[in-house]
């Protein structure tokens, strides 16, 4: 290398690059700063995670060490479920005990495809506890927002129906460790074909059907090992909830199901396309033998439909079920009520069904609770769970809606009054379709009292376009009714006479009414134990769903139902009030059924009653509404009266007979009826025209109706003489002392009009004369005074008329010395009446 200057400079220049060597470089510090950190954050969450890791173990192996003993009479035995009745009395215990217990060698192989593919594909993999499938269903929850799969394998499924409760509020991370711990510990002792053969000799399927192999013979009348692969979908399908699922009443939710469980069979390559095709079109009805209840009892099927609902109620507010979670529920069925609904609805004796295919459905209600006490569900069934139309029926509730769409909403948000005035005329939906009355008839002006009480369609629709729709769907919506058209939750103008909708709504609504307009959700359950020791409590929060005038308005006039327009219903000396419903067939309709409009013909009858204690509603019609024969007669469409009236009788025949009591912000006032606006009764306003009607405090009529005339004092005083020189008649009176003229008549014909006090009429002829004197004001008029003269010229002392006053001037006497003749202050004449409007 070559070195170029001196030597001073050299070390000028070393020293120089020496300083510059030395002086700190900025980029280089920031660079090994954020290396130094990063190394530190990483250490930091190394020892978090192996701390965590420790301390999750440690946690783990204490929930373990307290792990509850699990013995094999757990696996294979059944958890019973006591249900006791509103007076803690034992009414059923639910449990398998009718089970047909399959061994491992039973299990055919398409039943162990299809029960792995929708339940747990790694089975026979895993150890008891599957990672993977926890973390798939973790991930699948958080995109669905909500809890839509769980991560339990086969065997943790069997633990916690052996030995623990699925209430949610027991599965805690304590008891989720023990389920993983015992489910590990069983795969150890047992082998992957027992622990499956165990889990399906567990499993509830419906209809009080215990096990797989249970439910083959039971459902399809086969072997558990000669069932098809679309047997063993379905199978594989129930068991995740098997009321929803049950193939005998849902049939079309079962094949839902099943054909889930197909196509995860088919996406797994468990099963080929054309193995699939024949599987997925073969029906669930056609799979199905009518199922096997020689082990119910009469007491089974008597408080089958209320279980029903238990059932469910407890899998909706606890996430349990009733028939394999060994839990004590305690509910509010009155037991005796549900003995006397059964054989009221099935034994023909006091109420007669005109065949056995004839259903009912019937919901009572405690009004002040909302406590379901009592429910049926049909009649003649002899099947475990069957068709429940108490809860599932959606039938058009025909004029029971009235109350609730159009008068309710009246009464609530436009503050009318019983008496308002509505005109009953030929009358059509906004569309143009016309609106009839039952009878075809038009009754002109009625109030809504009358309106309502006689089940007049034009008002009702008249009301609820008065209302809006949107008023009238808020009102409903206070008490949990859900209107549906074209699967929108909203009204239209129909619905002003029907909608569809549950006895057990319709029940739990008109109990709002009863109730001063607190609704309670209806319920049956009161009190649930879980296996676990858990309880819990259920009492429901009323909210008021309407005014109390307005509940009270409604009340009051639907006393005027019963015995009146539903004579059936009636119950001597109970105070109750009801609406009848009745809905109607289409003209084709009833040409599929063979009849004409001249035929009556109804596809469903409805009653519902309240006491003040008590709301019943109840349903009749036949399944199949379009099959010939299928229909009600007019007679057949007052037996759920009959049927309100024998369970209303029953329920209150040991209570106190109370009246609903009219509440502070109403007010009782007779009125003039169709007056405009509402007036009180003028002094001649008709007994008929006159009605005592309920107002809003403060909207009450405080002026008098003139419409048919004002009192008005007669005149003061009334005489006729007769002048003999003159021939002729006298007659004088006393002045006016307000307005108006007098009017005189003469043997019924008037002969003076005006405001004197004097009127002289030839008399030439013998004969009785009779004057009559009022006063007239506009249509009113006063009381009539009447004096008769008789006047004779057969003897001598008939020169002079004989005569008698009504009524003389103090000053004056009469001074004839005959007479032959009567008079009266007044007559039973009626005033002058003006013809009404209309």
């Amino acid at each position: 290398m070559v070195t170029t200057g001196s030597r001073v400079e050299r070390k000028k220049y070393e020293k120089s690059k020496q300083r510059s060597n030395n002086r700190p470089n900025k980029n280089k510090n920031k660079k090994s700063n954020w290396r130094k950190w990063l190394k530190r954050l990483v250490i930091l969450f190394i020892t978090l995670f192996f701390l965590a890791l420790i301390a999750g173990g440690s946690l783990f192996a204490y929930y373990a060490m307290n792990a509850p003993e699990i013995k094999e009479s757990d696996l294979i035995g059944q958890v019973s479920s006591k249900i006791y009745d509103s007076e803690g009395e034992l009414v059923k215990e639910l449990g398998g005990q009718n089970r047909d217990l399959m061994t491992a060698e039973e299990i055919p192989e398409v039943l162990k495809n299809a029960v792995m593919a929708i339940e747990d594909a790694r089975f026979y993999t895993h150890k008891g506890v599957d990672p993977i499938r926890i973390v798939g269903s973790a991930l699948a929850n958080l995109q669905a927002g909500e809890i839509t799969q769980g991560g339990s394998t086969i065997t943790q499924q069997l633990v916690k129906l052996s030995v623990f409760s699925t209430d949610f509020q027991d599965q805690t991370l304590e008891r989720k460790a023990q389920e993983a711990w015992l489910a590990l510990g069983l795969e150890q002792e047992f082998s992957k074909d027992k622990i499956l053969t165990m889990y399906l000799n567990k499993m509830f399927y419906s209809n009080n059907t215990y096990g797989a192999k249970t439910a083959a013979r039971n459902f399809f009348g086969k072997n558990i090992q000669d069932i098809s692969l679309a047997e063993a979908a379905l199978l594989a399908g129930i068991p995740q909830a098997p009321s929803d699922y049950d193939p005998y009443t849902f049939p079309e939710d079962a094949k839902d199901r099943r054909d889930l469980v197909l196509s995860v069979m088919l996406d797994r390559n468990l099963i080929g396309q054309a193995e699939y095709d024949e599987a997925i079109n073969t029906s669930i009805e056609s799979m199905l033998v009518p199922i096997n209840n020689n082990s119910l009892t009469e007491d089974d099927l008597v408080i089958d439909a209320y279980i029903d609902i238990v059932s469910q109620e407890v899998q909706e507010k606890m996430n349990l079920n009733i028939f394999t979670d060994g839990v004590e529920v305690y509910t509010n069925l009155d037991m005796d009520a549900q003995v006397k609904l059964f054989e009221t609805v099935n034994s023909n004796t006091t109420v007669i069904f005109p065949d056995d295919e004839l259903q009912t459905a019937v919901s009572i209600i405690d009004v002040e609770t909302g406590q379901l006490v009592a429910v049926i569900g049909g009649r003649k069934q002899e099947v475990a769970f069957g068709l429940n139309r108490a809860n599932t029926l959606q039938r058009s509730i025909g004029s029971t809606m009235k109350p609730l769409a159009d008068y309710g909403p009246a009464f609530e948000y436009l503050n009318y009054s019983t008496g308002t005035t509505i005109v009953d005329e030929p009358y059509s939906f906004s569309d143009g379709s016309t609106l009839n009355n039952y009878d075809f008839l038009y009754e002109g002006d009625m109030t809504l009292r009358e309106a309502l009480s006689s089940s007049r369609n034009i008002p009702a629709l008249k009301l609820l376009q008065e209302v809006g729709l949107d008023n009238a769907y808020a009102f409903l919506q206070k008490m949990d009714i859900n209107i549906i058209n074209d699967n929108n939750k909203d009204l239209v103008e129909s619905n002003a006479i029907g909608g569809e909708m549950t006895p057990v709504q319709l029940s739990a609504a008109y109990a709002t009414i009863a109730n001063y307009g607190e609704y309670n959700t209806p319920y049956t359950v009161s009190r649930v134990i879980t296996a676990a020791g858990t309880v819990q409590e259920f009492t429901p929060t009323p909210r008021e769903a309407m005014k109390d005038s307005t509940a009270y308005m409604l009340v009051d006039i639907l006393k005027d139902v019963p015995g009146t327009f539903a004579s059936a219903a009636q119950i001597e000396g109970l105070y109750h009030a009801g609406k009848t419903g009745t809905t109607n067939y289409t003209e084709s309709e009833l040409a599929q059924l063979g009849l004409d409009s001249s035929t009556y013909a109804a596809p469903d009858g409805w009653y519902a009653g309240i006491s003040p204690k008590y709301s019943i509603a109840t349903w009749v019609g036949y399944d199949n509404r379009n099959e010939a024969g299928n229909y009600l007669t007019l007679d057949e469409t007052r037996i759920p009266q009959q049927i309100y009236a024998e369970m209303m009788a029953y329920m209150m025949k040991d209570l106190p007979n109370n009246d609903w009591t009219m509440p502070d912000s109403l007010v009782e006032v007779e009125i003039e009826k169709y007056s405009e606006p509402l007036q009180l009764p003028g002094p001649y306003t008709p007994a008929e025209i006159r009605s005592k009607e309920l107002f809003i405090k403060g909207t009450e009529p405080t002026q008098q109706s003139l419409y048919y005339g004002r009192y008005i004092n007669p005149p003061s005083w009334f005489d006729a003489n007769y002048n003999e020189e003159t021939k002729s008649i006298v007659a004088e009176w006393g002045a006016l002392t307000d307005s108006g003229t007098f009017e005189l008549s003469l043997n019924g014909t008037v002969v003076y009009t005006g405001t004197g006090t004097t009127f002289s009429m030839p008399a030439e002829a013998d004969g009785e004369y009779i004057l009559r004197l009022r006063i007239i004001d506009g249509n009113s008029s006063s009381d009539t005074l009447v004096v008769t003269l008789t006047l004779t010229t057969t003897s001598e002392e008939s020169d002079s008329s004989d005569s008698e006053s009504s009524d003389l001037p103090p000053d004056e006497t009469d001074s004839s010395t005959e007479v032959p003749n009567e008079s009266q202050s007044s007559d039973d004449t009626p005033p002058v009446e003006s013809t009404p409007p209309g």
